[in-house]
C-alpha cells in the first residue's frame, strides 16, 4: 500500500497501532522505577520487595543494595540493616551512600562510635549528595550532638527544590521524637495539611507539641502504587509509617 493510502486509513493504522503495543517487559528497569515510586509512598516494604528484585536482574546495581539498607532502615529493622550493608559494601567498599546508610544503622543500634566512623568515611569519599548529609544529621541526633540542624540544611541546600529530601529529615526528626522540628519542615514545604494532615493516635506526642490534639503524629503513606505509574512523581504522597507495625522483609541475596 502507497503511503497515500496510509493516509487515508490513518484512523485505522493508529487504532491497529496501539492495539500491538508491545507488552510490558518486567525487567531491571521496571522494578528500579516501581522501588522508587513505592519508596515515595512510604510504602518501605513493597520497595524493599522491588530493589530486591532488582537484584536479581542485575547483582551489580550499587543504587538497589543502598537502597535495601535504606528501606530496611525505615523499617526499623536495624540488624538486618547491618548485615546487608556489610553484604553490599564487600562489592562496593567506596560507595558514600552505602557507607552512609551503614552509619545510620549502628547510630540507631546504639553503636554510637562506629556510625561516625562510618559517616566520617562516606563524606571522605566526596559524598557530597542530601543524603549522605541526611544520615549525617542521623547519626548526629543519636549522639545528641546541636550540629544535626546544619547537616540537615547542608542537605536541603544541595536539593531545594526536592520535596522528599524535605519529608526524610522530617521522618528522622520524628524518629528522634523532635515532633515541632519534623513539622516545621513539612511546613516549610507547604507539605502539613492536604495529603500529608496529621492524625492524632495513641500516645507518642505530648499535647502541645505541634497540634493541637495529644497523641502520635500520623502521615498515612498514599496507596499502593505498582511500577506501571512510575512515568514521574506518584499522585499520592508519602508519609510517616505507624511506629508500631513491624515488618518481616524477605530479601534475595543476589548473585550470592
Amino acid at each position: 500500500m502507497s503511503r497515500f493510502g496510509n493516509l487515508e486509513l490513518g484512523g485505522e493504522s493508529e487504532d491497529q497501532s496501539q492495539s500491538q503495543q508491545k507488552p510490558l517487559v518486567k525487567d531491571e528497569t521496571y522494578y528500579l522505577a516501581g522501588a522508587q515510586t513505592a519508596f515515595e509512598n512510604g510504602d518501605f516494604e513493597q520497595a524493599l520487595r522491588f530493589y530486591s528484585k532488582v537484584l536479581e536482574f542485575n547483582p551489580q546495581n550499587a543504587t538497589a543494595w543502598t537502597a535495601q539498607v535504606r528501606m530496611l532502615i525505615e523499617l526499623e529493622e536495624f540488624r538486618e540493616a547491618r548485615l546487608w550493608a556489610d553484604k553490599a559494601l564487600e562489592r562496593f567498599p567506596q560507595s558514600a551512600e552505602l557507607l552512609a546508610a551503614k552509619a545510620v544503622a549502628l547510630a540507631r543500634s546504639g553503636d554510637l562510635q562506629g556510625a561516625l566512623a562510618f559517616s566520617d568515611s562516606s563524606i571522605e569519599e566526596r559524598g557530597d549528595t542530601p543524603y549522605v548529609w541526611l544520615a549525617r544529621g542521623d547519626v548526629l541526633l543519636a549522639r545528641k550532638e546541636a550540629r544535626a540542624d546544619y547537616c540537615f540544611e547542608k542537605a536541603q541546600m544541595l536539593a531545594p527544590r526536592d520535596w522528599l529530601v524535605a519529608w526524610l529529615a522530617a521522618r528522622i526528626r520524628f524518629y528522634y521524637e523532635q515532633f515541632a522540628l519534623a513539622l516545621k519542615l513539612l511546613a516549610g514545604r507547604g507539605m502539613e495539611r492536604g495529603p500529608f494532615s496529621l492524625m492524632a493516635g495513641a500516645g507518642r506526642m505530648p499535647a502541645g507539641a505541634g497540634t493541637d490534639r495529644a497523641g502520635e503524629i500520623v502521615l498515612r503513606p498514599g496507596p499502593a502504587v505498582g511500577p506501571e505509574l512510575s512515568g514521574g512523581r506518584p499522585g499520592a504522597h508519602p508519609g510517616f509509617p505507624h511506629r508500631h507495625e513491624r515488618a518481616s522483609p524477605r530479601m534475595v541475596a543476589a548473585g550470592s
